[in-house]
């Protein structure tokens, strides 16, 4: 089961795999990037992380050669190739290569990255006993200066610093808040609070990337019969919340237990947390695009 990049139109294994120092999104951040999860020799909401990746080529003005059917046909081969049962993708596309802010003096043809291969973002424990979590000083970067549905390469440094003050403290993620003090995610996870059956979540223009395993939970819990409410919140709603759990590609769907050393809730895994936890299991053994 080796871990093979696709780079380009090459496959190649992963240690071997190499690109140009001049890519745009070593010199400058200007590229994207969707992380895409393998279960069960599945690829597991393939078309909605496509979707995203070919709405921020556009609002970004890339010149991207292959179409979304042909890059889902790349990707799916590769998969094959590699025949990794449950693996993690890294679908990176960049604006081409040459020194230079200017897209003007480069070469615009994207490079595209396709890489095959494993990731756990968090220990098994974690899912058991949940997250510890601290608000970070680190306020996500405002809508009018970089749209949050873009995933972006350059956005992430910010993420990476909250992520850095998290370690820091011993905590196993980093809340991050907008400027205006509302809740918007944590560095690589959208997050959700459980309070008397309903389940909350920031709404898109509290800054937050609208994640496909977000959106996927929504609907999750929604076919369980709860009711969901995208809205603003801040830090005392979770402390007043019986239940919170955070979702993403890499991190699945995770409990968070406390917040700045409070207990929320119990200060355990609460019942909703575990029941949509038990779904998402479910449903990503028995569903996506088979290779």
């Amino acid at each position: 089961m080796p871990k093979l990049v696709w780079l380009n139109g090459q496959v190649m294994p992963l240690e071997s795999a190499v690109t140009t120092v001049a890519d745009h999104a070593h010199l400058y951040g200007d590229g994207l990037f969707e992380g895409i999860r393998i279960y069960n020799h599945r690829v597991w909401k393939l078309d909605e992380h496509l979707d995203r990746l070919y709405h921020g080529i556009k609002f970004l003005g890339y010149e991207m050669k292959q179409s979304v059917t042909e890059l889902r046909a790349i990707l799916l081969d590769v998969c094959k190739q590699a025949d990794i049962s449950d693996g993690y993708i890294r679908l990176n596309v960049t604006r081409g290569t040459g020194l230079g802010l200017d897209p003007k003096g480069i070469d615009r043809t994207p490079n595209v990255m396709i890489m095959v291969s494993t990731l756990a973002l968090y220990p098994p424990s974690a899912y058991d006993l949940g997250l510890d979590v601290i608000t970070s000083s680190i306020r996500v970067i405002p809508s009018d200066a970089l749209d949050p549905r873009l995933k972006c390469i350059g956005r992430y440094a910010a993420n990476i610093l909250a992520k850095q003050e998290g370690n820091r403290m011993g905590a196993g993620e980093a809340l991050m808040l907008n400027y205006q003090g509302q809740i918007a995610e944590c560095t690589g996870d959208n997050i959700f609070l459980i309070e008397k059956g309903v389940v909350r979540t920031p709404h898109p223009s509290c800054g937050i990337l609208r994640g496909v395993t977000r959106d996927t939970v929504i609907q999750m819990a929604k076919d369980a019969g709860y009711t969901v409410e995208e809205t603003i919140l801040t830090t005392f709603d979770v402390f007043s919340a019986d239940e919170a759990f955070l979702t993403g590609t890499a991190a699945e769907v995770i409990p968070m237990v406390t917040l700045d050393a409070k207990k929320i809730g119990t200060g355990t895994p609460g019942p909703i947390t575990k029941e949509i936890m038990s779904i998402f299991r479910t449903q990503t053994t028995t569903t996506g695009v088979e290779f």
